[in-house]
């Protein structure tokens, strides 16, 4: 059933949904168009709907051939939207259940545009704030890319910013997906460009891997492993492109790459992925319904099912499979609790405990006693010399002494700390008789 959206477009069947919204088939004055029309909820939102006229000359100037282009905002009555440029493909989330991982070749192609779609929009002074798979357009209608991969296109730009207004999100709450975060969102910084470059990354590493390097089990873990832990390298990965990855998904934003750096170092490795088919990267095995909660993530744990409840997930976050239930790592926009600094200060503390558990009790309890037996002998071996050399020099100071002569003296000695050296290696018992002969 047709619905009129302003004056201007009509809208006619669903082709999307989003927790921000649903996006429509539409028709425009100049033809087709996708319109996103935002929950009622934002659009009674005064401060929103204010923030949403004032972004509309940004967003709407914001051409590039990577960025999916908005041609209008509509605000009508109830009504909140996004009119947008329609798109003949899929989503780059769809064609990873339906197909599974990409060669390294077609994902760094895909990345790749985006990042040059990135570039155009940090230029421009916006912040994507939400790059993940769902927002990655893969436009089957244009010719493809190098090897035949898709060429990409990224969606949504404004709509965290938009959602982020100062009655929907205080300095205590983080909106955005837990497992494309950067770590300065969860510490309380800004979002900045490099925010969006994390978040890429983490999208490359898992179109490669089927995973995503942070990922699974319950908010709190997610956002701790974000702050704490270091990237997993991906087996297989070529070394050049694994350093890539690795130096846009570091802690600190100003050692990441900028977009246009990126999209320029991607396309050089280009040359030498040709042969390398999709990676069989085994899942992570994080086995979460067996990790204890720390204090920290319990909060996450009860927010996401209520009060006195913990729901664990196993494996990664991102199942390539859709399971009997959504993923809630995965939802737009979610709004999170932000760390308190004493937890932020208590994560590393708790990934270290974590690490020393994963060692197993016999394993440790072997090492201890192995340890404990090289110092008994050790402590062994110098009581022998100690003894030794007193035995001899005893004996060589006695053949001195005595009639028996230089060579006497001397035999008596070596004799004496052989014997010395025999008894206390054999354990003798106090009553053994004494290893010195009398004079």
């Amino acid at each position: 059933m047709a619905r009129k959206i302003g004056s201007r477009y009509t809208v006619h069947q669903v082709i999307g949904r989003g927790s921000a919204g649903t996006v429509w088939l539409g028709e425009g004055p100049d033809g087709p168009v996708a319109v996103k029309l935002l929950r009622e909820d934002l659009a009674s939102d005064q401060v929103l709907v204010g923030r949403f006229v004032q972004e509309r000359t940004a967003l709407t100037s914001l051409d590039h051939p990577r960025v999916v282009g908005v041609h209008d905002m509509v605000v009508d009555g109830s009504d909140l939207a996004l009119v947008m440029e329609l798109v003949q493909g899929t989503d780059l989330r769809t064609r990873l259940e339906r197909d599974g991982v990409l060669t390294p070749r077609h994902a760094v192609s895909v990345i790749a545009d985006v990042a040059d779609g990135l570039a155009a929009a940090h230029a421009a002074g916006i912040v994507h704030r939400d790059v993940k798979p769902e927002n990655v357009l893969l436009d089957l209608a244009a010719p493809p890319g190098p090897g035949g991969a898709p060429r990409a296109k990224l969606t949504d730009f404004g709509i965290a910013r938009l959602v982020d207004a100062p009655r929907r999100t205080r300095a205590t709450r983080i909106i955005g997906t837990p497992d494309y975060l950067a770590p300065e969102i969860i510490e309380g910084l800004e979002p900045r460009a490099a925010v969006d470059i994390y978040a890429l990354a983490t999208v490359l590493y898992e179109v490669l891997a089927g995973f995503t390097p942070f990922g699974g089990g319950h908010t709190g873990a997610v956002l701790r492993r974000h702050v704490t832990e270091s990237v997993p390298p991906v087996p297989g990965l070529p070394d050049g492109l694994w350093r890539i990855i690795a130096e846009c998904l570091a802690k600190a934003p100003a050692s990441r790459l900028r977009a246009a750096e990126l999209a320029e170092r991607l396309r050089e490795q280009l040359p030498g992925l040709d042969e390398l088919p999709a990676l069989a990267v085994p899942a992570q095995g994080k086995l979460l319904a067996e990790e204890a909660l720390t204090p920290g993530e319990a909060v996450y744990a009860e927010a996401e099912t209520g009060p006195g409840t913990h729901r664990r997930r196993r494996g990664p976050a991102v199942p390539l499979v859709p399971g009997p239930s959504p993923d809630s790592t995965r939802d737009t926009h979610t709004s999170l609790r932000r760390p308190s600094p004493h937890e932020l200060a208590s994560y590393a503390a708790e990934s270290d405990a974590q690490r020393s558990n994963a060692v197993p009790a016999a394993h440790r309890k072997g090492r201890r006693a192995l340890v404990r037996r090289r110092r008994t002998i050790a402590v062994l071996i110098a009581v022998v010399l100690l003894l030794a050399g007193a035995a001899a020099a005893f004996a060589a100071f006695a053949g001195g002494g005595g009639g028996g002569g230089r060579g006497g003296g001397r035999e008596g000695g070596r004799v004496g700390a052989a014997s010395l050296a025999g008894s206390v290696l054999a354990a003798p018992s106090p009553r053994s008789a004494p290893l010195i002969p009398r004079l």
